[in-house]
């Protein structure tokens, strides 16, 4: 089954299924104990993994500016509580149905596969949401509206 696309570009899309990937490694390598082959993946990966984050980086910085750190630290973390929430709801069968994408990642020829791998996957959690359409100005303001509301009413 093939990932639902979110991102207006394709490149964006695939930024966010790796770092998916790397985050559903990273609960099931701290949920089911499985460090060795979470390290084998980061270790086999890593240069394509840096410049992925770089390019996560880059994607909040240009949506976000001054506050793109924070929001780019919020994603993650929300992804990462997403995914253990869904691990949760397998419940004892969270290991051992979802540990098997190890053996896949670390299967693949080369890097350049993981792309189409991820592409290929469903590994971003329907409850988040990626990519999501820049504010415009008239929203942001509407989304001030009740605090200038209240700041009128206090005077």
């Amino acid at each position: 089954m093939l990932a639902q696309r979110q991102c207006p570009s394709v490149s964006d899309q695939s930024t966010f299924e790796i770092q998916a990937l790397r985050s559903e490694l990273m609960v099931l390598a701290t949920g089911c104990h499985d460090d060795a082959r979470y390290n084998a993946f980061i270790h086999r990966y890593q240069p394509d993994l840096q410049a992925n984050e770089r390019a996560i980086d880059a994607y909040f910085k240009h949506r976000y500016g001054r506050s793109a750190q924070v929001e780019h630290d919020r994603f993650v973390t929300d992804l990462a509580n997403a995914i253990s929430r869904e691990g949760s709801d397998m419940g004892g069968d969270f290991c051992s149905r979802n540990g098997l994408i190890f053996n896949e990642v670390l299967a693949l020829q080369s890097a350049n596969e993981l792309t189409d791998y991820v592409a290929g996957k469903d590994l971003v959690p329907a409850s988040m949401e990626i990519c999501p359409p820049l504010a415009t100005k008239a929203a942001a303001l509407e989304r001030k509206k009740p605090a200038i509301l209240a700041k009128k009413k206090k005077k």
